[in-house]
């Protein structure tokens, strides 16, 4: 090379190195000019745009969640609205005010609420429809520990009256009701809910209104939860209820394994549901499927449907991986539970029903699960004495049929599975097949009552309820379809 040479003569001499630098100063130029937009307004582009979530796995069924907007139009960050990081200022206000403000484009594109890293105290606040809350990397949002800045609203149709007490119930820290499309989700941010005040109340017996949850969406369609760390819930942690298309997905939900009815993730009274790819760590069940409660749940008759369970893992010392119950008066079917890994758990699948309840469950396929150091693997249990006031109606039984368990292994299992149906109620088709538990003492036998059913291939050998076969003859169409 001729050193007189000058430089801009090799840049000419170079088309993919001119290419490469023009390129360059094209995106340069388009980032001044989106810098530029976003100083100019509180709201800009949105940077953040929805994946579309079943690509992640070929198994997936995050496509129920069907955005309105692929992008959001508007953006703002809580800074935006007078927001203090600080975990002492209470925000309350703030988010109150943000969602407000940003409810206005939700006919207009849809908007995002920013919240970036800090420690921000609030209060519970109510989400809007075509709306985003997006938690950046190191963003908390705490819990106040304020009961007045969490307060009280009518209880559920399905429920009569507060699960913990007579009358209203305290909101969830984060709310919404009558929503379409609404995306809770980050960059693994958290979301705190401060729980040890409501816990001691509980513990204490002072509590004088039922607790909040720590997120409930109501009446509401198209929900996505995702890629986010849920803490110390006062309650049940994530609670959808009469909702449809509901997607929870790469979540961690976390909290003290002592910590009462601190659920995990309780779809309720809901169609369409997705719960997967999630780790929980509570103080009561992983997972639990209900839909209302008794006399309210028969007369709301608002069932849950549809509901995916997949690639769940936790533990919970004295609750269920996945329950199904006990407030299920409204109906629950169609529930597919696979791929599921449970240690050191009371339970790691069970039914739960009772006098009273009425309702159904039916076609119920579980299979894929894995479990270690549990109690009682499989459990069906009732006598709870349960109910919301004394004007349940003791003739209402459930109905349990199609229930299809299938390729189940533990390793130290203390007890055998216990199937207890309710006396006088439907407990039929109940089929497992390829089911092993060790560890189980040899004199630990199967504890069933009220149920009937067929197995094949499983150990410790079945109840003399469950009729062994020959892995074919009179399985329902439900289950043939599902081994």
């Amino acid at each position: 090379m001729d050193a007189h040479t000058k430089p801009w003569i090799l840049f000419l001499k170079k088309p993919l190195s001119s290419c490469s630098v023009l390129l360059c100063i094209t995106l340069a130029v388009l980032g001044l000019t989106w810098i530029q937009t976003m100083q100019s307004s509180p709201f800009g582009f949105l940077p953040w745009q929805s994946t579309p979530v079943s690509s992640v796995n070929p198994g997936s069924c995050a496509s129920l969640y069907q955005p309105n907007y692929q992008k959001r139009k508007f953006i703002s960050s809580i800074k935006d609205f007078g927001g203090i990081g600080d975990g002492i200022t209470s925000n309350t206000q703030v988010f109150r005010k943000a969602v407000r403000e940003m409810s206005k484009y939700g006919n207009k594109g849809g908007a995002q609420l920013n919240v970036p890293v800090g420690t921000w105290l609030t209060g519970s606040f109510n989400l809007t429809s075509n709306f985003t809350l997006f938690l950046e990397d190191g963003a908390v949002i705490l819990g106040s520990q304020d009961m007045e800045e969490w307060p009280l609203i009518e209880p559920l149709p399905s429920y009569g009256r507060g699960r913990e007490r007579l009358g209203p119930r305290h909101v969830s820290l984060i709310h919404g009701n009558g929503l379409n499309d609404v995306v809770i989700t980050g960059n693994n941010g958290r979301i705190d809910g401060q729980g040890r005040m409501w816990w001691e109340l509980w513990w204490n017996r002072t509590l004088n209104y039922t607790r909040g949850h720590l997120v409930e969406i109501s009446n509401s369609n198209n929900i996505l939860i995702s890629n986010l760390t849920f803490l110390n819930s006062p309650f049940w942690t994530i609670h959808p209820v009469y909702c449809s298309n509901v997607v929870i997905r790469n979540m961690t939900i976390l909290a003290p394994l002592n910590s009462p009815n601190t659920d995990g993730i309780d779809p309720d009274s809901s169609t369409n549901v997705c719960i997967e790819d999630c780790h929980i760590e509570s103080g009561d069940d992983l997972v639990a499927i209900k839909s209302g409660w008794d006399q309210y749940g028969i007369k709301t008759a608002r069932p849950s449907s549809n509901v995916t369970i997949q690639r769940i893992t936790g533990t919970t010392p004295t609750c269920s991986g996945i329950g199904i119950g006990s407030e299920m008066s409204g109906g629950i079917s169609n529930v597919y539970i696979k791929d599921i890994n449970i240690y050191n758990c009371s339970s790691a699948v069970r039914l739960k029903t009772d006098v009273g309840r009425g309702g159904y469950i039916t076609n119920v396929t579980i299979k894929n699960v894995t479990m270690r150091r549990v109690k009682i693997p499989i459990r069906f249990s009732h006598g709870a004495n349960d109910h919301p006031d004394e004007n349940f109606d003791p003739n209402a039984v459930p109905r349990v049929s199609n229930i299809c368990v299938s390729n189940i292994f533990g390793e130290n299992i203390s007890r055998a599975p216990v199937l207890l149906g309710v006396e006088g109620a439907v407990y039929e088709r109940v089929y497992m097949r390829n089911v092993s538990f060790r560890g189980v003492k040899m004199k630990e036998k199967w504890n069933c009552e009220f149920v009937q059913g067929e197995v094949y291939d499983v150990f410790p050998p079945p109840c003399e309820e469950l009729v062994r076969s020959n892995g074919s003859s009179s399985v329902s169409s439900w289950c043939r379809a599902q081994f």
